[in-house]
């Protein structure tokens, strides 16, 4: 069986990381090389980092910064924002990324999609999709989840991934940063509309409620930021804890 991972993020802007609720609200939680080298220690499974306000500002994610973390982890490393051509995966890639997020690019360009995975291989190419409730919907949000799409979230990640998309990073606006829990239901009818790995963000509060996800919905990791960030849960506690619940995690 393969194993749940357990995934910090690093919302990232000008130059550190940053955490908000429902996508506001932002407040500094500390150096983005340092967090990346204690989670590599308390046994994070990968690292997810998104220069967040990249695509707002249209300039590219930090290369140099993507560079300096690489350099000191060795785990799995998923970096998004402002991406919108193959140059800039390239340059991604080879400052150390394994992999790349890709989110507003790919919903104004679906086509972004095909041209990556034919580059880059589906495995390094991850669909973020922000999404909300609109009108009794779940629809999708880009530029940070400042901008309502037409696109619903169930047919956009069908899709992607007949497109060659490698994985799916679902967040719900609504959940994300309040820590009351993941959204268990959308992640389940998302992971019942594709077979691409799912990660699920926005919500984590407590130990249950990663257990909760893992037991509601089929998905495969679970991403979280500022219960991490602030030393609120610590990965190997929550790992045990997730482990006697027949959970099967990387201890």
């Amino acid at each position: 069986m393969l194993k749940k991972r357990i995934i910090p993020c690093l919302d990232i802007k000008n130059g550190q990381t940053v955490k908000g609720v429902n996508f506001e609200n932002i407040r500094y939680a500390g150096d983005p090389v340092e967090l990346a080298k204690e989670y590599v220690k308390q046994g994070a499974d990968e690292l997810v980092f998104l220069d967040i306000t990249a695509t707002i500002e249209k300039r590219k994610t930090f290369v140099e910064l993507v560079g300096r973390i690489s350099k000191e982890i060795n785990i799995p490393f998923t970096v998004g924002g402002g991406i919108t051509m193959a140059e800039d995966v390239g340059a991604l890639l080879n400052a150390g990324a394994d992999k790349i997020s890709i989110n507003s690019a790919a919903v104004k360009n679906p086509g972004l999609i095909n041209d990556l995975a034919k580059n880059f291989g589906s495995q390094c190419i991850v669909l973020a999709v922000d999404t909300n409730i609109v009108s009794g919907q779940w629809m999708v949000f880009v530029n940070g989840g400042r901008i309502p799409t037409l696109k619903k979230t169930f047919e956009w990640v069908k899709e992607a991934e007949q497109r060659g998309a490698g994985e799916i990073l679902l967040t719900s606006m609504a959940h994300d940063g309040t820590k009351k829990g993941f959204a268990n239901e959308l992640t389940k009818m998302v992971g019942q509309n594709v077979s691409l790995p799912l990660i699920a963000s926005g919500g984590a509060g407590t130990e249950n409620h990663f257990r909760e996800l893992f037991e509601k919905s089929n998905a495969d990791a679970a991403l979280a930021a500022s219960v991490f960030h602030f030393g609120e849960i610590k990965i190997p506690l929550l790992k045990n804890y997730l482990f006697q619940f027949n959970i099967p995690v990387r201890i």
